[in-house]
């Protein structure tokens, strides 16, 4: 393109000297005219910025030219103009004055016409022509590029940019997000494929979800089946009373309870907490509680229990699981209690009378803690009325949404409150006031509580009881039990029943009396039925006789029933000792009648 534009500009330039001299032979001016005329033509004769026309005569003689080098010869700078390689009209190149140029020579009448243009200026002009099209490149492509960017932008970038934010909610748990972007037939078919995907998932996980929920059910099942949840669980029992409620915080859970009888006189009652939740604590639960059952039921102390028990689970405890456990060991008939603590919550005790309070006894160390842990065992003296309430952390530490926790002080003042209630209504009590407290919190940990309560002490042959409404069906079944032991008659039985009816329900209603004690024996041929009580002093056999001769609304109430004893007894005795009234009656049991 520069050496074309180069023999552009040389053509267009000769042509014009030419014209100047075709002008002066045309004017039919003299040679010496026309040589004149012709010395000032190229003077200020310019192509481009160095280029110059030289005209010389057919020697090579310069005649004019723009730098001032006339009337030297072009033969000297190896250019001969007489050449027909240079004077036929083509373009060549030529070293002129020094400056190597692209040159064009023609013959015009007796005279040479050279035009010459610099290759550095031509070539400067390539560079120039160069760099516009680089820069008119740069711009068309910048501007390809610009629109091919927007483009991609809108029907690429955004679909993605939309469905990778769609699959990240996805990824997040969103399982209802759909992706729809149905730009383009392949975008459409990634949304389709995506959400046919994620349908496929919700349907695998609802599945997933169903067989767990199935499992965990039946996981719920086998954990309360294997805990004691017949209640009461000894009817024919009215010594004592016990109720025991579980509620998990996940299906199954870590809490525990049990209780069961170790022959006739001992009651043992458990409550314990392993350290997880879960599936994890509800296996390591069971492992528990089977251990410190067979243990308990071997006859050895509480002590020795949970220092076996605890060897026992410390073995192969990778998981470093724990348990925190209560275990008490309750004589029924002395009221001796046996306990021992491994790291639970201190149990509350309510002694006759009184109100709830803390068993405030030092814990030992967590089962499955730490291996060759020694125990103590702690003793207490329980007498009928007295009762036990049991609980876990699930409870003290139940929170609302403001992280409140309902606490120990909170727990012995609801129970206060109920104090009087059966065991059962007051472990389901504290359960409602549990979850009043914490409204809509959910919940976070299992509740457990379990409640004993001692009715009565029974030996052999004797019954100590708290003399309350409730005692009467105790006093009573007692009553039918020892009787049947001593092998009497029927009328002799009879005459005990109804004496013990009369007597005791006059202790019950108007002794005032806080303990009473129910004794029957066989002494030689005589059956004795013997009354304790710490009620007022009251000699019963000195009180007024009723008149039986009238009629029943004009007799004075009360007396009959020791009347009606002391004609059916043998003989009878009272005494007043140590703060307690004895009254003892004999039955001739051979007598029939």
């Amino acid at each position: 393109m520069a050496e074309s534009e180069a023999e552009y500009l040389l053509k267009i330039n000769i042509q014009d000297v030419r014209e100047v001299i075709q002008k002066a032979y045309s004017e039919n001016t003299s040679q010496e005219e026309i040589f004149n005329r012709l010395s000032s033509v190229s003077k200020n004769w310019h192509i481009g910025e160095n280029g110059c026309v030289i005209i010389c005569d057919k020697n090579g003689n310069v005649i004019s030219d723009r730098d001032g080098h006339t009337g030297e010869n072009l033969n000297e700078d190896d250019l001969d103009v007489s050449s027909s390689r240079i004077s036929n009209g083509e373009r060549f190149t030529a070293k002129i004055h020094n400056d190597l140029s692209y040159c064009l020579c023609v013959k015009e009448g007796d005279f040479y016409i050279v035009a010459t243009y610099p290759t550095e200026e031509a070539l400067e002009a390539k560079y120039i022509n160069i760099c516009i099209t680089i820069f008119i490149e740069i711009i068309v492509f910048a501007a390809l590029f610009a629109q091919i960017y927007f483009l991609i932008k809108k029907y690429i970038v955004n679909n993605m940019h939309s469905i990778n934010a769609s699959l990240e909610k996805i990824t997040s748990g969103n399982l209802d997000e759909k992706v729809s972007v149905y730009t383009n037939e392949e975008f459409s078919l990634l949304s389709d494929d995506i959400n046919n995907t994620v349908s496929t998932l919700k349907h695998y996980i609802k599945e997933a979800e169903e067989r767990i929920d199935r499992e965990l059910e039946l996981a719920r099942q086998i954990q309360h089946s294997a805990l004691p949840s017949v209640f009461p669980p000894y009817p024919n029992r009215l010594d004592f009373e016990i109720f025991a409620d579980m509620h998990t915080a996940k299906e199954v859970g870590g809490d525990f309870y049990d209780f069961y009888l170790l022959g006739e006189d001992k009651l043992t009652f458990l409550i314990a907490d392993v350290s997880d939740k879960g599936i994890p604590a509800a296996m390591f639960m069971m492992t528990a509680k089977t251990i410190i059952k067979n243990l308990t039921e071997s006859g050895l102390d509480a002590s020795e229990i949970f220092e076996k028990a605890n060897k026992k689970l410390c073995e192969n405890n990778d998981a470093g699981m724990f348990v925190t456990a209560w275990l008490g060991i309750l004589n029924l008939k002395t009221g001796l209690l046996q306990y021992v603590n491994a790291g639970h919550n201190p149990p509350v005790i309510r002694h006759k009378g009184g109100n709830f309070e803390f068993i405030c006894t030092r814990a030992n160390f967590v089962l499955a803690g730490m291996d060759n842990i020694k125990y103590r065992t702690y003793e207490m003296q329980l007498v009928p009325g007295d009762e036990i309430f049991l609980y876990t952390d699930g409870v003290t530490e139940a929170a609302t949404g403001s992280k409140e926790l309902f606490g120990e002080d909170r727990l012995l003042e609801c129970l206060n409150e109920k104090r009087d209630l059966p065991v059962k209504d007051l472990c389901k009590k504290i359960k409602k006031d549990v979850d009043c407290f914490v409204c809509s919190a959910p919940q976070f940990d299992d509740i457990t509580m379990l409640a004993v309560k001692l009715n009565c002490l029974q030996t052999e042959n004797s019954l100590s009881v708290v003399p309350n409404k409730d005692s009467l069906q105790i006093a009573y079944s007692f009553v039918d039990r020892q009787t049947a032991k001593l092998h009497i008659n029927k009328s002799t039985e009879n005459k005990i029943k109804i004496a013990a009816d009369e007597i005791y329900s006059n202790i019950v209603n108007y002794s005032g009396a806080s303990n009473a004690k129910i004794k029957i024996f066989s002494e030689d041929d005589f059956v004795y039925l013997a009354f304790y009580d710490d009620g007022e002093p009251y000699n019963p056999l000195t009180a007024q006789q009723p008149d039986t001769s009238l009629d029943i609304e004009s007799r004075k109430s009360g007396g009959l029933g020791i009347f009606i004893t002391k004609k059916l007894a043998s003989k009878t005795d009272y005494l007043y000792k140590d703060g307690c009234n004895i009254l003892t009656i004999a039955f001739d049991r051979s007598t029939s009648d």
